[in-house]
């Protein structure tokens, strides 16, 4: 999309001279009145697009003055239906796109039906609050991505700067069946890094989706991205399928592959839960989550103040991100399936913000209950939003061992000056020294 910057500062500015018929004959008061028969016009033709984008600003502006008789704006949608009842496009190559594995429902709405994307009405999550945060150019691609661009220092994963944490959540889906066609389980890397002015912020820095897979296969994938990712903390929510992956984190995993084992981990937060892990020495980075309907309601104001605060960053549209990762050597090279690998992490990043802005919400005693409509799903959402309350409970500890660590003696210093004045007599007859306090 063209900013609009561009278009006041450049393309508008060609408005300034008319259409010039073969008027030689007619004089200069002549062809003035001649002009203004025919005024210029400005016409906009584009997809439509994300609400927060200037382009619906002015949709919305164009049909506001259409309705009015002073003025002679139009604006109208041409869904791809029309161009398949006119004959110009197949309506069987429309299906058979929508059936493909990589189909991107958003864009299709935008591209081809005309519609614009944004807020739901009484969401609880507002689209522009989230939006608003996706400034991230770039994921931390895991290598088995970032080596089809030759590890390219932007993409790959960095080294940890000083007092950087990472967290790994997953959402464990349920399996698929006639009542469930929801299989899919949601996994975030967020990265937490302190600010100049000394505020936390959160990066999501890497997000994915797996369906289909056993217990098994899942904890496998989730220990060797926590190793790949050198994250610090693992969250689950422990309360249903979840138990079985921390089971299976809880014990060594062998990759089938390689034939590498990757250690026991332990839980850091319920002795209960701790006590299920039998390995001597396992390290204590799991969060177990025992959600509560008070949890759940924390976490949804905690997610939202997130946001809104600005302490959250997600990466960019992949509108945007085809732009970025063409900037990469070799990215043009590439087929365009593993164009598409690359561009998940921002496609999966634009589902989550339609995710969550489409659940519903019902307040109760001072609760919020979040849930999702038929046949919808919040996967994303949970993953998120346990993660980012781990992140706080992080963030709160860390910065009360900062406070703590400061050493008041060393803060307050009060020395005597240096004086050549003659000590005053003190109370009593007793000499004071002149810099000592009354």
């Amino acid at each position: 999309m063209i900013s609009k910057d561009t278009i006041d500062t450049i393309l508008r500015k060609f408005l300034t001279l008319k259409r010039m018929p073969k008027y030689e004959e007619l004089s200069k008061e002549e062809r003035k009145a001649e002009y203004k028969k025919e005024t210029n016009k400005t016409m906009y033709l584009s997809s439509a697009y994300f609400v927060d984008h200037w382009s619906y600003t002015k949709c919305v502006d164009t049909f506001k003055f259409m309705l009015q008789d002073n003025h002679k704006q139009f604006v109208c949608g041409l869904p791809y239906q029309l161009s398949i009842s006119e004959g110009l496009l197949d309506e069987e190559s429309v299906y058979e796109e929508m059936s493909e594995s990589d189909f991107n429902e958003i864009r299709f709405r935008m591209e081809y039906e005309a519609l614009w994307y944004g807020n739901n009405d009484g969401a609880f999550f507002d689209y522009a609050s989230i939006s608003k945060n996706r400034h991230i150019k770039y994921p931390f691609y895991p290598k088995s991505l970032s080596s089809t661009l030759n590890n390219a220092p932007a993409i790959k994963i960095p080294l940890k700067e000083n007092g950087e944490k990472r967290i790994l959540s997953a959402d464990i889906g349920l399996m698929s069946s006639k009542k469930n066609k929801n299989d899919a389980s949601s996994i975030f890397i967020n990265q937490i890094n302190r600010t100049k002015a000394k505020r936390y912020i959160s990066n999501l820095a890497y997000v994915n989706t797996y369906e289909g897979l056993r217990t098994d296969e899942q904890a496998l994938i989730i220990r060797k991205l926590f190793d790949e990712y050198e994250c610090d903390y693992l969250v689950l929510d422990t309360n249903g399928l979840g138990l079985g992956v921390y089971d299976a984190l809880a014990s060594d995993i062998t990759d089938p592959e390689t034939g590498e084992i990757y250690p026991a981990l332990s839980c850091i937060n319920d002795k209960t839960m701790a006590d299920r892990c039998t390995a001597i020495g396992a390290e204590k980075v799991i969060w177990s989550i025992k959600a509560s309907a008070q949890f759940n309601s924390d976490c949804a104001f905690l997610l939202r103040e997130g946001f809104k605060s600005g302490k959250i960053r997600l990466l960019a549209t992949e509108y945007d991100a085809e732009t970025y990762l063409d900037e990469i050597r070799g990215y043009k090279s590439l087929t365009p399936e593993e164009k598409v690998q690359l561009l998940l992490p921002y496609i999966q990043t634009t589902l989550l913000i339609d995710e969550m802005t489409k659940l519903q919400y019902e307040e109760k005693s001072g609760k919020i209950r979040i849930y999702e409509k038929s046949g919808m799903r919040k996967d994303r959402y949970s993953a998120l939003a346990y993660n980012y309350y781990v992140a706080k409970q992080i963030e709160n500890k860390m910065a009360k061992a900062e406070s703590n660590s400061i050493d008041g003696k060393n803060v307050f210093v009060i020395k005597p000056p240096k004086s050549s004045r003659r000590a005053v007599n003190g109370y009593n007859g007793q000499k004071k020294k002149s810099w000592e306090w009354q």
